[in-house]
Order: structure tokens, then C-alpha cells, then sequence
């Protein structure tokens, strides 16, 4: 399954656009943007096994570095500040990793 699958490669580009520059990745307007926000739980999950590249059941921090790259493989990768950020805000148990709940 592709991304664009479930997601609109018009919003995904736009969402690239506006995160371009180091340190410019703000998770809940990329989400906003992408169109994450307005999908069903299951669509949600579906996208979070995408991401979750090692199929772990889990996001860790070197999947999550190259969140956008899941978008286009052109993408930059985020910077550290950005990657444990976006991390940080995941994390609800503390445990260094995202789970899809």
C-alpha cells in the first residue's frame, strides 16, 4: 500500500513545501496539512505501518528521523532538534519509541 493510498499527493506536496528549511517541521500543522487529521482510526493505523518501517510495531527515533522521506523520497530527512521534538511529543510512556496508539 502507498501512501497515497489514503492520502492526496496535492496535500502531501503542499505539506513538503512548508516544512523545506532545517528546523521549519511542525508535526500538527504537517498532520493539518496532510490531510491525517480528518482520517478514521483505522486509516491512521494503516499510515503508521508505512512509517513503521522495520514492521516493529513501533516508530523509533531513526524511523522517525526519516519521516518525510515516507512522504517523498526526496524529502529531507529532520534535523536532531526536530526529530527529538517530534519524539518527545509521541512518546506517551516514556519508553524512546511511538506506538500507534
Amino acid at each position: 500500500m502507498a501512501i497515497t493510498d489514503i492520502l492526496s499527493a496535492k496535500d502531501i506536496e503542499s505539506a513538503l513545501s512548508s516544512c523545506q528549511a532545517d528546523d521549519s517541521f511542525n508535526y500538527k500543522s504537517f498532520f493539518s496539512m496532510v490531510g491525517l487529521s480528518s482520517k478514521s482510526p483505522d486509516q491512521i493505523r494503516k499510515v503508521f505501518g508505512i512509517l513503521d518501517r522495520d514492521k516493529s510495531g513501533y516508530i523509533e527515533e531513526d524511523e522517525l528521523q526519516l519521516f518525510l522521506k515516507n512522504f517523498c523520497s526526496s524529502a529531507r530527512a529532520l534535523t536532531s532538534v526536530e526529530t527529538k521534538a517530534f519524539l518527545a511529543a509521541g512518546d506517551t510512556d516514556g519508553d524512546g519509541k511511538i506506538g500507534v496508539e
